[in-house]
């Protein structure tokens, strides 16, 4: 309250000078400007204003003007592929809005689209498949803005199929059909998202307290760093936002709870072709974010419901906790649990009991930004299904545990099935002008449920290099061993242009 009536007595005073020098006679008492309730008009003190510093006697320098900011200067970024109405992030005066949707959710129209397009040349041995080619994928977001807080948003990818990308094969695989152009409209996302209060304000005229965020359509949700939930299902999702609690030392929090009813996905739910099923089941879940005792907690759960007249018995319960801190100025740390129940009295195989802890930790150097040692860890036991992942539950774990989304890149278990071991690497980010990544890491097997035979160890190592704000260069490589199977390897180079 102090500083809000300090400059309302600056206003007060701002506003007597410029009658002043207009030649009117508007003193600073006759000046009444529109305060809220509790708010009050403070007694004019001239003596509580000095003078603006004088420079005349010295020469400006440009070099010590961007010594202020750390020797930063503007940065000229790639614009979007399409533009139409009013363009991202320019400098200068905006034009005026429209109020079609009422005077208090004005809107300017306008249509973006931007992504990447990634091509990468690559050698991969997955065990028994071995295969060479180049492959390309197209990725672009399409956002139609409608006001400030109201868009409608697609992602589409237009020259792959599923997992299959436009590619040329040159050594291995399908020899007879070595060249393949995958063109379909792909629609990996498509939805509207807004705030009910911002909606109602426009229509009623009248503002309304707190913030009422949805979406609706093919929806893409992330939840707990991508491990328990990372997909989009066609439904709606609601969240609480802005909450928090003095006496439970809770600074942030919100809730929010999400429902979908087509394009749900989980490996423990199966077709009649033994495929994973992608109809005939809906989800439903909630996830809480918590800020608290100087920590982040992240807790869900979720139920997925399959129509058992066509998939049988498999509907499944799944849950996630996390534990996110910093352990004094020594390391970072997260502690994840997923835990799933699947309960079949159809005869059918349960794929989806189990659970699995994580553990992830960086460390700190003497260069806390750049040079960033990690070691993560997990074990698993039974068949642990996160509720909607499009990757495993170990993707988070190392770099040995993703593939590319292109080529097909191998990879190790991710699942957790059964299975215990981690990844210990070093991420070094030079000037943050370019990454390197070395890691080492295992896959140990230790029950019945493991979705492999005998152990993993790979050696892998990525980097990166932006040449320019539209272009970067990557290449990866990996060496994997399967004690009771074919050893995997790969390697690749990566170019992909920003838009």
């Amino acid at each position: 309250m102090r500083h809000f009536t300090s400059k309302v007595a600056g206003l007060t005073a701002a506003a007597a000078i410029i009658a002043w020098t207009a030649g009117t006679s508007l003193a600073a008492e006759d000046y009444n400007p529109k305060m809220s309730e509790g708010a009050k008009r403070v007694e004019y003190k001239a003596d509580a204003f000095k003078p603006m510093p004088a420079y005349e006697d010295l020469d400006y320098d440009i070099e010590a003007q961007l010594a202020i900011y750390g020797g930063k200067s503007e940065v000229t970024a790639p614009r979007p592929l399409f533009e139409l109405g009013q363009p991202q992030y320019v400098s200068g005066q905006l034009s005026e809005p429209s109020y079609v949707f009422g005077r208090l959710n004005p809107t300017q129209f306008a249509i973006q689209a931007f992504g990447d397009w990634r091509t990468a040349i690559a050698f991969n041995d997955n065990a028994n498949d071995e295969v060479a080619q180049i492959a390309t994928r197209l990725n672009i977001d399409i956002d139609f803005k409608i006001t400030s807080t109201e868009r409608l948003h697609a992602f589409i990818r237009p020259i792959d199929t599923g997992n299959q990308f436009t590619r040329c094969e040159f050594a291995g695989g399908d020899s007879e059909d070595q060249c393949n152009l995958e063109l379909q409209p792909n629609i990996e996302t498509l939805f509207f998202e807004g705030d009910l209060g911002a909606i109602a304000a426009g229509f009623t005229g009248e503002y309304y307290k707190g913030d009422y965020p949805f979406a609706v359509g093919l929806v893409p949700i992330f939840y707990q760093n991508g491990i328990w939930v990372n997909d989009a299902v066609l439904g709606a999702a609601y969240a609480i936002p802005a909450q928090n609690s003095p006496a439970l030392d809770i600074s942030n929090m919100e809730f929010s709870f999400f429902a979908g009813f087509d394009n749900v996905e989980n490996d423990g739910i199966l077709d009649a072709g033994g495929a994973v099923a992608d109809k005939n089941a809906n989800v439903y879940g909630a996830n809480a974010f918590i800020e608290m005792l100087q920590g982040y907690i992240e807790a869900g759960v979720g139920y997925i419901d399959v129509d058992e007249d066509k998939l049988g018995d498999q509907n499944l319960w799944s849950a996630g906790l996390s534990w996110s801190a910093r352990y004094h100025d020594i390391l970072s740390y997260s502690v994840r649990g997923i835990f799933s129940r699947q309960n079949r009295e159809d005869g059918g195989q349960d794929l989806g009991n189990g659970m699995a802890f994580l553990l992830e930790t960086s460390y700190m150097t003497h260069k806390p930004y750049t040079l960033l040692p990690y070691a993560n860890f997990f074990v698993g036991f039974g068949r642990p299904q996160s509720l909607i992942n499009a990757n495993g539950i170990l993707i988070n774990t190392g770099i040995n545990f993703e593939t590319d989304g292109l080529t097909g890149f191998p990879f190790l278990d991710d699942t957790a099935a059964d299975t215990f071991g981690g990844a210990v690497g070093l991420q070094y980010l030079f000037n943050l002008d370019q990454q390197l990544v070395v890691e080492a890491a295992t896959v140990q097997t230790h029950g019945n449920d493991a979705n492999i035979q005998g152990d993993q160890y790979a050696l892998g190592v990525r980097w990166q290099l932006p040449v320019s704000q539209a272009w970067i260069l990557r290449a990866d490589a990996m060496y994997g061993i399967n004690t009771e199977n074919d050893d995997l390897a790969g390697i690749r180079f990566e170019v992909r242009r920003k838009f």
